[in-house]
C-alpha cells in the first residue's frame, strides 16, 4: 500500500495545534521564557562558555527542552486518537493509517523545529554568541535529529495511559526530567551523578557539544561515548514502553 500524506490534513492539524493554548504555552512559549529568564536576563549571560557565551549555552539547553516537549506531547496525542478509533476510520480513506501516522509525526517535527527557531531567534536578538556560525546549525541539527526519540516516548505514554492524562503527563515528565537532568540549572556532586542516568541528559549534552566539547560548568568533562550510550539506552527504554503500551491497548479491546 502506498503511503499518502495529505497537505490538507497537515494544514488542519497545524492550525488545530496553533489554536491549542496548551501547545502554545508549553511547547512554544515556555522554552523561550525559560531562555529569557535563565540566559538573556542574567548578568552572567555574556560570560565565556566553551566556544561561545553563557547565553548560547542556555539557548541550546532550552531549544533541546522545547524539542523534547514538542515531540513527546504531540505524539502522545496521536496515540490517544488512534486508541479512540480515529485511525481505523482513516484506514478507510485514501490517507490510510500510515499516512495518518506520518502526518502526525511531521506535525510533531514541525512544532519541534518551530520551538528551536523561536528560542534561537530570541538568542540571536539578545546576544547569544558562538565562535563559528556552523555551531548554531550543528546544535539545531542534533536537536531535531536525536529529538525524534522523544516521539517514541510520547507514543508509549499515549498508548499506556488514558487520553485525559497522556499529553499532560508527557510534557510534565519532560519538565521533571529537565530539572533533574542538568538542563535548567547546572548540577554538581551527587546530583550530577544521578543526572547522567536521566532521559534528557545525553540528548542535551550532545546538543551542547558543538559549544562545549563535553566540558561541564563544573569543569568536569563528559566522554562522548557515555553521552551516546545514555541516548541509546533510553531509546531502548522508550521502544519497550511503546511495545508495552501497544500490548496493553490491545488487551483493553
Amino acid at each position: 500500500m502506498t503511503m499518502t500524506i495529505s497537505p490538507t490534513m497537515m494544514r488542519i492539524e497545524a492550525m488545530r495545534q496553533l489554536r491549542n493554548p496548551y501547545t502554545l504555552a508549553f511547547t512554544l512559549a515556555m522554552p523561550v521564557a525559560m531562555y529569557l529568564l535563565f540566559g538573556a536576563s542574567m548578568g552572567y549571560g555574556s560570560m565565556s562558555a566553551g566556544h561561545g557565551n553563557v547565553k548560547f549555552y542556555v539557548m541550546v539547553s532550552m531549544g533541546a527542552y522545547g524539542t523534547a516537549v514538542a515531540m513527546s506531547s504531540l505524539t502522545s496525542l496521536a496515540a490517544t486518537e488512534a486508541k479512540q478509533g480515529w485511525g481505523r476510520q482513516l484506514a478507510m480513506t485514501p490517507l490510510g493509517t500510515a499516512g495518518y501516522a506520518m502526518t502526525k509525526l511531521l506535525t510533531a517535527v514541525s512544532f519541534a523545529a518551530l520551538a528551536v527557531v523561536l528560542v534561537f531567534a530570541a538568542g540571536l536578538l539578545t546576544g547569544a554568541e558562538a565562535a563559528d556560525a556552523w555551531r548554531w546549525w550543528a546544535a539545531a541539527g542534533i536537536m531535531l535529529a536525536v529529538g525524534l526519540i522523544y516521539g517514541l516516548y510520547g507514543l508509549g505514554v499515549g498508548l499506556f495511559f488514558n487520553s485525559d492524562s497522556a499529553a499532560a503527563l508527557a510534557s510534565i515528565s519532560m519538565t521533571f526530567f529537565a530539572f533533574f537532568g542538568n538542563v535548567f540549572i547546572p548540577l554538581d556532586g551527587v546530583m550530577l551523578d544521578i543526572a547522567r542516568f536521566t532521559p534528557l541528559y545525553g540528548f542535551v549534552a550532545l546538543s551542547r557539544w558543538p559549544l562545549t566539547d563535553g566540558v561541564l560548568t563544573t569543569g568536569q568533562t563528559d566522554q562522548l561515548w557515555m553521552v551516546v550510550l545514555n541516548i541509546l539506552v533510553w531509546l531502548g527504554v522508550f521502544a519497550a514502553l511503546v511495545a508495552a503500551g501497544a500490548k496493553r491497548s490491545r488487551s483493553r479491546r
